[in-house]
């Protein structure tokens, strides 16, 4: 136990209580104190993923469940779903067991289709998971997509963030594929929702989206790596490592889970 740290913000050290053999990006933490307990589960993709070499493509099986997840948040009272940028990564779709088209693959036989096809189904069939679950009586919460900021170029090409602060709100809107994948969303909640009405179950959105793009100074840009190693890497405009926004995003989901409490 440690209470009162040096910022005040640890009132307890969580148990690792995480199963190795499901690898290193799944973790299980318990709060005995507090009996209560948070799980990560690593499904970039939402659905079944195989993936045959070390390297792209993955096989997406879109209408199929991802078990690594789907069976065990049955006993959990909050259940946080997203994704996002590995949409964009070579892949192969799948549904009814054969191939149906691909994203970025150099067979020409093959429909080649875009990133919103396998999202909207990833979603769909995620949703349609969690509604087929005959214990699960939790909230669902969906946090939507957030963008990266790569401008001057794409990540291979140049493409950097190099800002310090955010925008302002008439700096930028949400259009191209954020907006497409945005709206892919909200579609997907609200079928969702209808049909967990029926079984009791609650969808929520948890909604960062428009509040994320303005913020292209919460990226670790070229400085995503320890100052001691001697590495070269692609500017880092996609995931969320500098304080701010990533801190918004617990103050979001906290006025969530009270408002939850409440009812």
């Amino acid at each position: 136990m440690n209470y009162g740290s040096v910022l005040g913000h640890v009132v307890e050290l969580p148990v690792d209580v995480s199963d190795v053999l499901s690898g290193p990006q799944f973790k299980r933490y318990e709060y005995r104190e507090h009996n209560f307990t948070i799980e990560i589960f690593w499904s970039p993709y939402l659905v079944r993923t195989t993936q045959p070499d070390p390297s792209p493509p993955f096989n997406l099986f879109l209408d199929e469940f991802d078990e690594k997840w789907t069976t065990k948040i049955e006993p959990f009272d909050y259940v946080i779903l997203s994704a996002g940028p590995w949409f964009f990564r070579s892949t192969m779709f799948y549904e009814e067991g054969r191939m149906v088209g691909c994203l970025y693959c150099p067979e020409s036989n093959i429909s080649h289709l875009t990133s919103t096809f396998s999202y909207r189904r990833a979603f769909k069939t995620a949703f349609r998971a969690i509604n087929s679950l005959e214990n699960y009586k939790g909230v669902t919460f969906l946090r939507t997509y957030a963008p990266s900021h790569f401008e001057g170029g794409d990540w291979d090409n140049g493409g950097d963030c190099a800002r310090k602060r955010p925008f302002k709100k008439s700096e930028a809107r949400m259009e191209g594929y954020i907006l497409e994948f945005y709206k892919i969303q909200m579609d997907e909640i609200k079928i969702a929702q209808g049909f967990g009405r029926r079984k009791g179950l609650k969808f929520r959105l948890f909604d960062v989206t428009q509040a994320m793009l303005l913020r292209p100074d919460g990226h670790p840009s070229k400085y995503g790596h320890w100052p001691q190693e001697k590495v070269t890497l692609a500017n880092d405009c996609v995931h969320w490592c500098l304080p701010g926004p990533i801190d918004a995003w617990n103050d979001f989901l906290l006025e969530l889970l009270k408002r939850e409490e409440d009812k």
